[in-house]
């Protein structure tokens, strides 16, 4: 997901870059061309980022509450049209969204535990239907082996070779699942789920006081302006940003949740059990571009292998949601959001991979967001433009 409408409408044009003055003589800021202001800038990035992974137990709970709190932006601005206190306002949010992602928990937790108990008995079934597919894949290498071998060798060595090439496959012993496999990913499992319960409720914390804090730093900026002009060039900017990414969030969130909705009702057709944990899956692998759709490829090949015949049956799980994703990726979005907003896909494959080095899979699903976040902050502010620009994609006409 690379594409963003404006949360002005559809289809507008993008507006100019907020110029932000100094406070001295009302002079613009230097641009990032400043060899100074880029040299600064650097060592100020790499200490933050050394700081984001060292402390990542802290850093990364404060990150997630502070794009949930973006997301949660226009039900905390609708609570506030009704005169609603913020406490009241922001506990209530708490609560509603902890019922839905406990309640989301309970209902997938039996079908994935189900499916966990159900994967060792069935790994000698997906062995066989592999080994079924790669047959022909390895009589062909094989014969393209001999081949070789006669051309370099002469015919008697290089059919000693392949002779022993073909006693070596098959005297090969097959791996099979043992007990103490399966105890060591159930330890796994267990410890993830202790460090996602921890950062799960200290994510909650920091999210509350976030909700709850509104628009105090904001206030807070605005009081050490000298001038007038300076205060009400902040408050424009935080308002567009903040409309601009709760616009972002928002829509992604939709879509992915259309994705996942879609996913379930076609594995529902399909006859593969427990389709509301494959909506979850596609719905939360959305959230990640390019490694997210090939994960799940890989996710709905074995779930089809393991539970769907004939054979040619057990490929459509996975065909069907690469279609799913096609069309949304392909069509629907760029349909829906215009053209005004596109990530640069080779910075998002490369944030994708240095926020999981960083964070792992939680890094992963945020490194989007992230990149988005700067992206719309860059574009709003006049010194940041260029670097905005830079982490711009090329924008896809939908003409023929």
């Amino acid at each position: 997901m690379q594409t963003i409408e404006g949360a002005d409408g559809l289809g507008e044009e993008e507006p100019p870059a907020t110029e932000i003055t100094s406070e001295a003589d009302g002079r613009e800021m230097p641009l990032p061309q400043d060899p100074k202001v880029v040299f600064q800038g650097g060592l100020f990035l790499l200490a933050l980022l050394a700081a984001a992974y060292v402390a990542k137990e802290v850093v990364l709970p404060i990150v997630l509450a502070f794009i949930l709190k973006l997301l949660l932006q226009p039900i905390m601005r609708a609570f506030e049209r009704v005169r609603i206190p913020r406490v009241i306002a922001s506990l209530t949010v708490i609560i509603l969204l902890f019922a839905l992602i406990a309640g989301f928990g309970e209902m997938l937790s039996g079908p994935a535990s189900d499916w966990a108990k159900r994967l060792p008995d069935g790994l000698p079934r997906l062995e066989q239907r592999v080994q079924v597919i790669s047959s022909p894949l390895s009589a062909l290498n094989k014969m393209l082996s001999h081949a070789t071998s006669m051309v370099a060798t002469g015919p008697a060595s290089g059919a000693g070779a392949s002779g022993a090439a073909v006693a070596s496959a098959s005297t090969m012993p097959g791996a099979a699942p043992t007990p103490d496999a399966a105890n060591g990913v159930e330890a796994v499992i267990l410890d993830g789920l202790h460090t996602f319960a921890s950062e799960f409720l200290t994510t909650f914390l920091v999210l509350f006081f976030f909700l709850n804090s509104g628009d105090t730093f904001l206030r807070r900026l605005v009081e050490v302006m000298p001038r007038f002009g300076d205060k009400r060039q902040v408050i424009d900017i935080s308002q567009q940003v903040e409309m601009d990414i709760s616009s972002y969030l928002v829509t992604v969130t939709v879509m992915n949740a259309l994705v996942g909705i879609t996913t379930g009702l076609v594995m529902w057709a399909l006859g593969l059990e427990n389709p509301l944990l494959w909506g979850a899956v596609a719905f939360l692998l959305n959230y990640v571009p390019i490694l997210g759709p090939l994960t799940g490829m890989v996710i709905f090949l074995g779930a089809g292998m393991l539970s769907l015949d004939p054979l040619w049956k057990a490929f459509m799980p996975m065909a069907l949601y690469v279609g799913i994703h096609l069309i949304e990726g392909e069509t629907i979005t760029p349909m829906l959001l215009a053209r005004r907003f596109t990530l640069n896909p080779v910075l998002v494959i490369v944030a994708l991979l240095f926020w999981d080095w960083m964070w792992g899979v939680p890094g992963a699903i945020l490194a989007v967001p992230m990149l988005a976040v700067t992206k719309i902050v860059c574009d709003r502010i006049r010194p940041l433009a260029a670097l905005g620009h830079f982490l711009e994609g090329e924008k896809r006409s939908l003409k023929p």
